[in-house]
C-alpha cells in the first residue's frame, strides 16, 4: 500500500481534474498539464541521486537554472563552448561530492553556499531573462509522437532507466554507501567512487533538466528554477524516498514530481484562489506524507 501511494495521488488528482474538465482527459490535454512535469522530473532524479548517500542537495534549483542559461546563449550562439560549460558544470558537480567526501562535510552547508555561486554565474552569463533556445531542443521538448503524450513517454522512461540501474549490481553497491557506508568500506568498496558517481549522475541529469526547461520556455532566466530545490527533495519523500539509509524509488519519485507539477491545475479547477494555492500545495505534500507515515506504522506492527 505504501509503494502505491504516489501512484494513488497522482491518480485522485487526475481523476479531479477530469471531472471538473473533461476535455484534459485527452492527448492535448494530457500534454498541456503534464509539460512542465519534464524538467521537475529531471531534477527530482537528480535529487534522488544526491539521498541515496543520505546527502542533501540544496543548489539543484540553482544549478537547474544555470545550465538553462548556458543552453539559452552559449549552447544556441557558440554550441562548441556551450557544451564545453555543461561538462565543466557537471565535472563541478562530481568535484562537490569528492570534497563532501574528503573532508566529511556536511552536504547541506556546501549546497547551500553552492547555490549562490551557480546562481552568480548564471547571472553574469544572462544579466536578464531572454536569450533563445536552440531549435533541436524547441524541436526535442515539442516532438508530437502518435499515440502517447510526450510527458508520459518521457516519464515511463525515466522511470525505468534509472530504476534499471538502482537495481542493477553496480546501483546495489551505491545504495549500500547510504544504507550502510561502514560495512561497504570494510568491504572494499571505495565510498569515495560512489559519491563522486552519484553526484556526477545528479548534474547530469541536472543539465538535462535545464535544457528541458529551456526547450519549453524557449529561453533563460537565472532564477527560473529557484523553487525546483524544494520540489526535488518532496518529490523524492513524497515518492517512496527516505533521507537516510539508501532507500529510494525511482518509479515512485517520477509520479511524486507529476503529482507536485499537478497540484496547481489541480488547486484551480477546484477554485482555490491563488492567493491560497502556496498554502494548498503544502497542505496536500503533509497530508499524503502523514497518510504514508501512518501506513509504515501499520507495517511495522504486521
Amino acid at each position: 500500500m505504501r509503494a502505491l501511494l504516489p501512484a494513488l495521488a497522482l491518480a485522485l488528482m487526475l481523476g479531479v481534474i477530469f471531472s471538473q474538465q473533461p476535455r484534459a482527459m485527452s492527448y492535448v490535454g494530457l500534454t498541456l498539464l503534464l509539460n512542465l512535469s519534464i524538467p521537475v522530473i529531471l531534477a527530482t532524479l537528480a535529487q534522488l541521486c544526491v539521498i541515496t548517500v543520505n546527502d542533501l542537495d540544496l543548489s539543484v534549483g540553482s544549478f537547474v537554472g544555470l545550465c538553462a542559461c548556458i543552453a539559452a546563449t552559449l549552447l544556441k550562439d557558440t554550441p562548441l563552448l556551450g557544451v564545453v560549460a555543461l561538462a565543466a558544470a557537471i565535472a563541478a558537480y562530481a568535484l562537490v561530492g569528492a570534497l563532501i567526501q574528503w573532508r566529511d562535510l556536511p552536504s547541506i552547508v556546501v549546497t547551500l553556499g553552492l547555490s549562490f555561486i551557480w546562481t552568480g554565474i548564471a547571472v553574469l552569463i544572462l544579466p536578464t531573462p531572454g536569450g533563445r533556445a536552440p531549435e533541436y531542443l524547441t524541436a526535442i521538448m515539442k516532438w508530437k509522437p502518435d499515440f502517447v503524450p510526450l510527458p508520459i513517454l518521457y516519464a515511463v522512461a525515466l522511470a525505468l532507466i534509472l530504476h534499471w540501474v538502482m537495481r542493477s549490481s553496480f546501483g546495489t553497491m551505491l545504495r549500500g554507501a547510504g544504507g550502510n557506508p561502514k560495512a561497504m568500506g570494510n568491504a572494499g568498496w571505495s565510498l569515495l567512487r560512489a559519491r563522486v558517481t552519484l553526484y556526477l549522475m545528479a548534474g547530469g541529469l541536472g543539465a538535462l533538466s535545464g535544457l528541458a526547461l529551456v526547450g519549453l520556455t524557449t529561453s533563460g532566466d537565472a532564477n527560473m528554477a529557484l523553487r525546483y530545490t524544494l520540489m526535488s527533495i518532496a518529490g523524492v519523500i513524497l515518492g517512496g524516498g527516505e533521507f537516510t539509509g539508501g532507500r529510494v524509488n525511482p518509479i515512485g519519485a517520477v509520479l511524486g514530481a507529476m503529482t507536485l507539477t499537478l497540484a496547481g491545475s489541480f488547486l484551480t479547477f477546484m477554485h482555490i484562489p491563488p492567493d491560497w494555492q502556496i498554502g494548498a500545495q503544502g497542505a496536500i505534500l503533509i497530508i499524503v506524507l502523514a497518510l504514508r507515515a501512518v501506513l509504515n506504522r501499520a507495517e511495522e506492527r504486521s
